[in-house]
């Protein structure tokens, strides 16, 4: 009743494409795609003495004895750090002594922060212990132009 027909036709060879491309493909396929960089993640059992420096994403569940300069910064249950944090954003999930400097800051339950902490966003969570000033970023006031229209000096006229 359902029988599958056989193919009779002979198979066909397809030639190969010639590199023809407009020269902005070209230049598009030759440029680098931008790609995200991966984060990196450290364990828990592990101690690191001195500063930790990079511009990408750092996971960490483990005690950082220095100070932290990188892009993103996750901080796990385990984690703790004695020394000052600076990001852009910060989630922290365990333990920091010392200050924390980012544009958002997210404190969860079971976070403990013992230092200041300057930011623009900052979310704490039921649970949270933070033990320190909160510091929103001071943006610079636009600058307004002058109200009043400047005088041009002009010398005196002096008779002859």
């Amino acid at each position: 009743m359902f029988a599958k027909k056989k193919d009779t036709s002979a198979p066909v060879a397809l030639a190969p494409l010639e590199p023809s491309r407009a020269p902005a493909a070209q230049a598009a396929a030759a440029a680098p795609v931008a790609r995200p960089k991966p984060a990196s993640m450290i364990a828990q059992g592990v101690t690191i003495k001195g500063d930790v420096v990079g511009d990408s994403e750092l996971h960490l569940d483990c005690v950082v004895l220095g100070d932290i300069r990188v892009g993103k910064l996750i901080l796990g249950p385990n984690s703790r750090v004695e020394g000052s944090v600076t990001a852009l954003v910060v989630e922290i999930h365990g333990n920091v002594l010392g200050s924390v400097t980012a544009q958002a800051v997210r404190l969860y339950g079971t976070s403990r922060v013992d230092g200041d902490i300057t930011h623009e966003q900052l979310a704490m969570e039921t649970g949270a212990e933070f033990q320190g000033r909160s510091l929103k970023f001071q943006r610079p006031a636009p600058v307004a132009p002058s109200a009043v229209p400047q005088m041009q000096q002009t010398a005196p006229a002096y008779g002859a």
